[in-house]
């Protein structure tokens, strides 16, 4: 199964990338592995996580505070969210279609 990034999603995951990078040489590309290795996980057992609200599920990266939310569509998942745990809850409910 493939993935597809909300553009909301793929901003916000590009962000949080520059954040660490800035806080650490290096620390945004072990981000960046973390949240790749969480959507693979994602990809390989798509309805393996429980939902969340309605047909989004969530994801936890295993080293970082972050979740990565998603819906299962018929040939892809589309990551909703790449979600710092202490954000706002709900603030990604618009991107669900």
């Amino acid at each position: 199964m493939r993935y597809r990034f909300h553009p909301e999603a793929r901003l916000q995951y590009l962000e949080a990338v520059a954040h660490y990078e800035g806080r650490q040489a290096g620390l945004g590309i072990r981000f960046t592995v973390e949240i790749e290795s969480t959507i693979q996980r994602i990809v390989e057992t798509p309805n393996r996580w429980r939902k969340l609200e309605g047909e989004v599920r969530r994801c936890l990266s295993h080293t970082f505070p972050y979740g990565v939310l998603y819906t299962v569509e018929v040939d892809y998942v589309l990551v909703l969210a790449v979600m710092h745990h202490s954000r706002k809850p709900g603030y990604w409910r618009d991107r669900v279609g």
